[in-house]
């Protein structure tokens, strides 16, 4: 039975990790996009022709699109979306037309994931990500300084971000304005104060069932069309998987996976399995997840998180945390065999070490490469986790 296909990813030629450095740690697949294509335009057959043949000079395989984002227009149902959707639907026939089928993409909101420390501290030298509720209060009420802010939180919070931020000198509040603001993946640009203001502002004024509607809108579009060019649709979970500065979120638990996985059953309508995004909160049940929605797993994204009592978390060693990676893998596995058996979908899934340690090395490059994307600690990410499938398959006899 075939292993989880060995991905890493590369956001590109100007990123401090190279594909040759990528080669050596042992990937074979590459997880990447064409991110110099603005957002909401096609992207064209011959940019993504050059981008894979990149890739394959170095022996590798492109083996996931992440991600071919989506226009806020479609999130927001706004009356040009059927433009973009469309825009979206000839780049995924572009992809096919290329051999690339698997495409992870997000439904998020304002941000594509949100952390207020983008350089923890551990007690081992290493640096991390992390989350505060207090410090993700604190940015609300006194740097976005959100109208309606001041109610979404208790009494007890309100004090506690009041006085953490206090506390912050200068230099700390603009650290802490930066981290949330650099919330995207493959950008060294920061969102604007202002311009997040007003995406927030409109957002807000949505709710969450619309936010489903216009979610649901854009998968009964796609997906029919995903499933005749053999695109798999892979969604990635909300990061983190609870509202953030008021903003709801409608992919971060079981009842919101299945309602997109209903809204339009299809065998190209998928998730990308993230155990870092959904382990964040103690009430998702990630082996129940996997179990449950396992033949609609099209990629993978394992990492670990520590919670800790007041809802922070931070980003912790691939095998140490609040997941239970042995179990969540060897539920991986399962799925695996049982796809062996039925011979109906793939096999040997895409899988990708997330979000690296700051370590050794890369603190010395660590303005080159992005936010979570070290080549060290996501190495050793691969490393554990490949030790892991293996003892667990043994232990299996598979």
């Amino acid at each position: 039975m075939e292993f989880l296909k060995k991905t890493f990813r590369w956001f590109g030629p100007s990123f401090g990790v190279h594909l040759n450095e990528i080669k050596q740690i042992g990937a074979t697949g590459i997880v990447a996009a064409c991110q110099e294509v603005p957002l909401g335009k096609v992207w064209p057959t011959e940019t993504i022709a050059s981008l894979k043949s990149e890739i394959e000079s170095y022996g590798l395989e492109w083996s996931v699109v992440e991600s071919v984002n989506i226009h806020t227009a479609i999130k927001y149902g706004l009356p040009e979306r059927d433009e973009y959707i469309d825009n979206y639907i000839q780049t995924l026939k572009n992809l096919a037309q290329n051999g690339v089928y698997t495409v992870c993409y997000n439904f998020m909101q304002l941000i594509d994931w949100t952390r207020t420390d983008l350089d923890c501290k551990l007690s081992n030298g290493a640096s991390a990500l992390r989350y505060s509720p207090v410090a993700a209060a604190a940015f609300d009420l006194f740097i976005l300084k959100r109208k309606s802010a001041r109610a979404s939180y208790t009494d007890k919070v309100h004090q506690d971000a009041s006085r953490f931020f206090d506390a912050l000198s200068d230099t700390e509040r603009k650290k802490l304005e930066t981290s949330i603001l650099a919330g995207m993946p493959g950008s060294t640009e920061l969102i604007a104060l202002e311009e997040f203001r007003r995406n927030h502002a409109t957002v807000l004024g949505i709710g969450k069932a619309l936010l489903q509607e216009n979610l649901a809108y854009f998968l009964k579009a796609v997906i029919p069309v995903a499933e005749k060019i053999g695109i798999r649709m892979a969604i990635h979970p909300d990061d983190p998987p609870f509202s953030v500065f008021g903003v709801p979120r409608i992919v971060s638990k079981y009842e919101e996976l299945k309602f997109l996985l209903d809204c339009c059953p299809s065998p190209s309508n998928g998730l990308t399995f993230c155990s870092g995004s959904l382990g964040a909160s103690a009430d998702n049940d990630l082996l129940k997840i996997v179990n449950d929605f396992g033949d609609k797993i099209h990629f993978i994204h394992l990492r670990n998180v520590v919670r800790e009592a007041d809802g922070s978390f931070y980003e912790a060693d691939h095998l140490k945390g609040s997941v239970p990676m042995d179990k969540v893998m060897t539920a991986l596995v399962n799925e695996q065999r049982k796809r062996h058996h039925s011979g109906t979908a793939v096999v040997a899934i895409p899988m990708r070490p997330d979000h690296g340690h700051v370590l050794l090395d890369d603190k010395k490059r660590k303005d080159k490469f992005y936010s979570g994307y070290s080549l060290i600690g996501r190495a050793i990410g691969l490393a554990q986790l490949t030790g892991l499938e293996m003892g667990i398959r043994a232990s299996m006899d598979l």
